[in-house]
Order: structure tokens, then sequence, then C-alpha cells
């Protein structure tokens, strides 16, 4: 793609002033020659519309009532110009030269989506060491997966990780605004995309991490409990679900939306979260998952993360005596059971000795392909 042609940086905003200087300057910063700026504020409360103000014509600015992340989306593009569109999150940073790298791979006329990881930082912009997505991402002709799997097919980057082809969005947008619907701030409009785009071309993955995704506990996200993130999530796999069924069909692609709910991430969860709930109840359990769960006390429940420290998840351990030694600590501090999520299913390969000293010294009273569950109660 010549560098001649439009690249548009669209920065969605509600309320995110004290970050948002910083997401415009990492916009306004691209070495990509030809980037417009265009920053959406869904009717922010604090001095965001005074930031915005302060930039002048170094961008455009959208100024609209609150209707949700979906319709920033769907104003911002409105506004756009750029054949290459970039959504940025306010709370997030794109480091200068990915635009730049992404144009580089749209010469390809079948190329729709571009993507990259993100480093995940604090509220102060301190590394945590961790990225989003934690694990490679796909690249290439999705397609036959996504028909597979569907809405879940894949862990996808985050809406700053991506750019797009003003030709595809064309075919998906406008998108629908459904946050008042199911109550929430956000509808995740940055899976609705990606959820889409294999049906329509090619994906590219830039291999090393292009910007900063922050984590501060003040989004929409962070401020749910567990259950009723989970409740909202299940209602939007259902909503996607039966929108990716309908581009499928309309394509002549025959698909088995009741096979994807089955193998769903979130499905899976619920199922395992009933499971959970029937037999421990509100006794106190030792979670380890890989802190995918994000699991929280709401519910009745007492969950304790696995490595943990002053409450919080730690990581793995170092060794199957850390296993160990870690385990018998919480045990002796109250904790009934121990559960094995899918999702850390490898440390019973990885820590078999630690695996061998719970089998041999407690009842395992469940195992199935969600959950591996042991009785700290009584030793064998």
């Amino acid at each position: 793609m010549s560098k001649d042609l439009q690249a548009s940086i669209i920065i969605n905003n509600y309320n995110y002033g004290r970050f948002l200087a910083e997401a415009i300057d990492s916009a306004l910063s691209q070495t990509y020659p030809n980037t417009e700026v265009i920053v959406v504020d869904d009717g922010s409360t604090d001095n965001s519309r005074e930031i915005i103000a302060s930039y002048g014509d170094k961008i455009i600015a959208v100024l609209k009532e609150n209707a949700g992340q979906t319709s920033t989306f769907n104003a911002g593009f409105r506004a756009a110009r750029g054949e290459i569109i970039c959504f940025l999150d306010s709370d997030d940073v794109l480091l200068p030269a990915v635009l730049e790298q992404a144009a580089s791979f749209f010469t390809n006329t079948n190329l729709i989506k571009v993507h990259w990881s993100l480093w995940i930082v604090d509220a102060h912009s301190r590394k945590t060491g961790a990225l989003k997505p934690p694990h490679t991402i796909p690249e290439g002709d999705l397609l036959d997966l996504v028909i597979r799997d569907g809405p879940d097919s894949a862990v996808w980057s985050p809406t700053s990780g991506n750019a797009w082809s003003r030709q595809f969005l064309e075919k998906v947008f406008p998108l629908p605004e459904v946050e008042k619907e199911f109550g929430v701030g956000s509808a995740s409009a940055d899976a609705y995309l990606s959820m889409l785009a294999p049906l329509f071309g090619h994906i590219k993955r830039i291999e090393e991490p292009q910007g900063f995704y922050r984590l501060h506990g003040q989004n929409d996200h962070s401020a749910m409990s567990f259950d009723k993130k989970l409740k909202r999530d299940l209602q939007l796999f259902d909503h996607r679900s039966a929108i990716l069924s309908k581009y499928c069909q309309e394509m002549g692609v025959n698909v088995e939306p009741d096979k994807w709910k089955e193998n769903s991430w979130f499905y899976r969860l619920h199922l395992a979260t009933e499971e959970i709930a029937k037999l421990i109840g509100q006794k106190t359990f030792i979670l380890v998952d890989d802190d995918a769960w994000m699991m929280d006390d709401s519910d009745n429940r007492s969950v304790i993360p696995f490595l943990e420290r002053n409450g919080q998840y730690w990581g793995a351990p170092s060794d199957n005596e850390t296993a160990i030694r870690e385990l018998e600590r919480l045990r002796q501090s109250g904790a009934n059971f121990l559960v094995f999520a899918w999702t850390a299913f490898w440390w019973l390969d990885f820590y078999s000795e630690f695996h061998y000293y719970l089998r041999t010294k407690f009842s395992c009273v469940l195992e199935n392909e969600r959950l591996v569950i042991f009785d700290l109660r009584a030793e064998l």
C-alpha cells in the first residue's frame, strides 16, 4: 500500500481524561506520514473535552452524547477518510512505527486486518511483564477456524491491537449498538470485528508488541463482579453467534451454532462455576487457572488464587517443592478444596511430583474436561 493513501486512528473516549493525552500523543507521533487522528468523546463528564480542545486542528474532534463504546466506533468511522483504520482505546498507547509497519502489509489486496499484541501496563504506565493477548495470535486464512469454532475461535488482539482495511469495514459497518440492551458501557466492538474478519479475507501478525494496554481497575469490565461479567459475556456470545451465523448463511456457508455454544469459553466457564457451586458451596477453595478466569469472591464464594501473595495471583511456582509448600500453607490457613481449571491442566504434567502428592494424599472428588477437584479436608 502506498504511503500516499490515508490512515485514520480513531480514539474512543469516555471519562478517561487522565489517560487521554497520552493516547492522543501516541497517535500524533506515528511515523506513517499520512495519518489523521480522530477523537470521539462519548459524553464525558470529566476534563476530557478540555483536553481534546487543547489539541486544536491537530485532531478531528467528534463530540457526542453518551451511547456506549460501539457508538463511538460508528461515529468515528463516519468521520474517517483513511483506507487503513485503527481504533485506539483512550487508556491505551501505540508505539510510533506501528501504522508504518501495518501499512507495509496492505499491498496484499486480500488482507483485511493486521494485528499485534500489547504490553500490559498499570495505571502509572509501568510494564507488568505480561502481554495482551498472552499467547501468539493467529494469522493467515482463518475462515475454516471461524466456521468450525464460531465467535470464540481464537484469542484476538484487543481494540488497540488492530489495523483494518476500510474495504472490510465498509461491509460490516455500522456495528449494532447493543450496550443499553445489555446494560454495559462496552459490548466489545473489537471482538465483533475480529469474529467477522476471517469471512472476508486474510490476517497478518506483527511479531513484536506495538503498544501498551492499560489495566487500572476503573474500566467497564473491571468494575463488574465475576458473575455479572459472565452473565454479560454469555449474552454477548449469543448475540455475536447469531450475527456470525447470519453472515455465514448469506455467504452460503453451513455452520453449527449449537457446537459453537457447546465449545465456547464462556459456556464452559458457566458450567464449571455451576459445578464448583454445587460441590463446594461457600467453602474456601484454591483455584489453579493461570489467572484466566478472573474469578472473585462475589456470589458467596471464597476463592484463593494459586500461587498468591496478599490475596493476589502471583504466577506459577518455580518447582514442585514450592507448589507443595504453598498448598500446605493455604490448607493450614483454612482452604478446603483445590480446583484445577482446564486452562491450567498442563500443571498436572509439568509439576508431576506435585500431581503425585495430590493423588496419593487427597481424594479427587471431580474430574472432567473442565475441572479436577481435590478435597483437602482429610488425608487418605
